[in-house]
């Protein structure tokens, strides 16, 4: 069965920073587009970034680009949402998903998705 799950989340002060880290299994690793979304209280889910299968190209939303950096290591099945420069409003619970069909930014196209780990940046 697949699993997938977050880690590294915490309360870190406004500047400060923080790596979170996902792994998965139960599922070929490098046919699927990997992704990091958010959600706040009261907020929809928003897309943060995602990066190819092979690792060779990655999106940011621009909210965090510039501050967020996304990658994978394919021979340990995991992916990585480095944060710099953090501030109060990236607040959420950050989730790992998976995607199989379409390198999109839309949570819907995601087949698995992982518990959410939480980040609090405290002002």
């Amino acid at each position: 069965q697949v699993q997938v799950v977050e880690s590294g989340g915490g309360l870190v002060q406004a500047g400060g920073s923080l790596r979170l880290s996902c792994a998965a299994s139960g599922l070929t690793f490098t046919q699927y587009v990997m992704g990091w979304f958010r959600q706040a209280p009261g907020k929809e889910r928003e897309f943060v970034a995602n990066i190819a299968r092979g690792g060779g190209a990655s999106y940011y939303a621009d909210s965090v680009k510039g501050r967020f950096t996304i990658s994978r290591d394919n021979a340990k099945n995991t992916v990585s949402l480095q944060m710099n420069s953090l501030r109060p409003e990236d607040t959420a619970v950050y989730y790992c998903a998976a995607n199989a069909f379409v390198a999109g930014r839309d949570s819907r196209d995601y087949d698995y998705w992982g518990q959410g780990t939480q980040v609090t940046v405290s002002s």
